[in-house]
């Protein structure tokens, strides 16, 4: 006696479920995949103008922070990858286009924060330097005097005096030039200064003690 009587209805209908459940997910899974497919070819086919616009804005904040003097080189690099993305969208290359302006974007950001750490390390310079050059000067009037009192000779006491005045006018212009917050060359010419005026005063110093010692 066999008791196989095929299929009942009942597991045909959940065969057919089944069947008909699992055509539903794939076509919605197809659906999806061509949704995202359709998304990533419309973002390849526009141009990234909002990217380059960007990228403009942050080149012209890092100008204005000072980069063209203080970050010049990756100011420079913005601006070059910046032409990249305009190149690239000219070759209809959109992709190319916002990698290019993505990198000229942080560029330019990175240049801003250069710019102002550099301009602040030298206006500390400069402030340091200047008052470096105010302290010798003090020093050389101070020596000034006493070799003139000494009776040193005169040559020796007239390049001690045109130090200290050349020393007096580079730290006038100095003043005027931090006070325009230009702070880049500053340290540097003043310090040039410093070493011009102590080895004047020095030199002064060993003429006047050795005359003292011949009397």
């Amino acid at each position: 006696m066999s008791f196989s009587r095929g299929r009942s209805s009942g597991d045909s209908c959940f065969i057919y479920y089944t069947l008909h459940m699992s055509s539903g997910w794939s076509r919605l899974i197809f659906a999806v995949l061509i949704a995202v497919s359709l998304a990533s070819v419309r973002c390849g086919d526009d141009p990234p103008d909002k990217e380059m616009e960007q990228a403009r804005g942050a080149i012209a904040a890092a100008r204005a922070a000072g980069a063209d003097e203080y970050a010049h080189e990756e100011i420079a690099a913005a601006e070059q990858a910046l032409r990249g993305a305009h190149d690239a969208v000219e070759q209809r290359d959109y992709r190319l286009a916002l990698n290019n302006a993505l990198e000229s974007r942080e560029r330019a950001q990175n240049a801003a924060k250069e710019a102002a750490d550099q301009k602040a390390a030298s206006r500390v310079a400069a402030e340091r330097a200047m008052t470096e050059v105010a302290g010798a000067l003090v020093q050389a009037r101070a020596r000034l005097k006493a070799a003139d009192a000494a009776h040193a000779s005169a040559r020796q006491l007239d390049e001690l005096r045109d130090q200290i005045h050349d020393a007096e006018e580079s730290l006038q212009k100095a003043r005027a030039v931090v006070a325009r917050g230009d702070y880049r060359d500053v340290a540097k010419g003043l310090n040039e200064t410093i070493a011009a005026l102590t080895a004047s005063t020095r030199e002064l110093d060993s003429a006047t003690g050795a005359a003292r010692r011949r009397r």
